[in-house]
């Protein structure tokens, strides 16, 4: 089974926000690390995704996947 995550940065909770030097709200870097990894894998499956606190905490990536039917 495939979970799509679809997330709005405004509704990110506020563990998933932090404070730049400017005071602006900027993205966690827990967040940060995710979605740069979802860029550069490019093309896969995140079967498993762990939120604690509102912050990604680990994820499970299907490396292979075999079809032996039509």
């Amino acid at each position: 089974m495939a979970v799509v995550l679809k997330t709005n940065v405004a509704s990110l909770t506020k563990a998933s926000r932090v404070q730049d030097q400017s005071n602006a709200s900027v993205l966690h870097p827990a967040w940060d690390r995710l979605i740069r990894y979802c860029a550069e894998l490019g093309y896969g499956e995140i079967e498993k995704l762990k939120i604690q606190d509102g912050l990604p905490m680990l994820a499970e990536v299907t490396t292979r996947k075999i079809k032996f039917s039509t």
